[in-house]
């Protein structure tokens, strides 16, 4: 996404964008089974039948917005800005992998998080992903903007 997705849909100055209990130490835990669906064959990023890294991203994704669930102020939301992630395992179909990431920095609207993803086996990856507070209205007017609907 660009180097600041939340361009143009900054908070009201004075308001406070992240909730008082949005703090370094934060965690969010997300699990799922790998299904078909979910492997590199199925959504095009390889040709094999084992998790794929969009779907990897995803499930860190997950795991920050569960982490940040009720914790926003009011009409705001989180909004992926950027990611780095080492793809160290593969999972097979029907293997259980689990997403943990923690904040480890609050810069203003931006998010830090730190994560790792393991199976039965062990590491499956690892990295960082930061997150964008965002107002919720002004950020999708945004996009609708960017198609002549503003």
């Amino acid at each position: 996404m660009g180097s600041d997705p939340a361009s143009g849909s900054a908070p009201p100055s004075g308001s406070d964008p992240v909730g008082a209990d949005v703090a370094p130490g934060l965690e969010g835990i997300t699990e799922e089974t790998v299904a078909e669906d979910a492997t590199a064959a199925s959504v095009g990023s390889g040709d094999v039948a084992v998790l794929a890294t969009p779907a990897v991203l995803a499930l860190v994704e997950r795991a920050a917005v569960a982490a940040l669930h009720g914790r926003l102020g009011p009409d705001r939301t989180s909004v992926g800005s950027s990611v780095s992630l080492d793809h160290l395992a593969p999972t097979p179909v029907g293997g259980l992998v689990r997403a943990t990431v923690r904040l480890e920095r609050v810069e203003g609207r931006r998010l830090s998080f730190s994560f790792v993803v393991i199976d039965g086996a062990g590491r499956v990856a690892e990295g960082s992903h930061v997150r964008v507070v965002v107002d919720r209205r002004r950020f999708e007017a945004a996009a609708r903007a960017r198609l002549g609907e503003g």
